[in-house]
């Protein structure tokens, strides 16, 4: 794969990307510039391109929720306890 190819990302980083690079614009960076950090950006965020070569073994999208299953559990009882108790 040659240097700054994307066709690993997900469709998901490369609307990030997209979203992310707009701003950069709207604030006065260049297209270049601004693709190369929204890019860095992404790369940040999520860990860089997650689509595995078909084997299902590719690294996580970091970026599809970092929420445990207790911390989700115990978020969502605390959310009904205060539902709970201002109604």
């Amino acid at each position: 794969m040659p240097r700054g190819d994307k066709s690993k990302y997900t469709d998901k980083q490369k609307r990030m990307e997209d979203h992310i690079e707009e701003g950069y614009e709207k604030r006065g960076v260049g297209k270049h510039e601004a693709e190369r950090r929204a890019w860095a950006t992404v790369n940040k965020q999520t860990g860089g391109g997650n689509k595995s070569g078909g084997s299902g073994r590719g690294k996580r999208d970091s970026s599809a929720g970092s929420m445990t299953h207790a911390e989700r559990s115990r978020a969502a009882k605390k959310g009904w306890a205060t539902r709970r108790r201002e109604s």
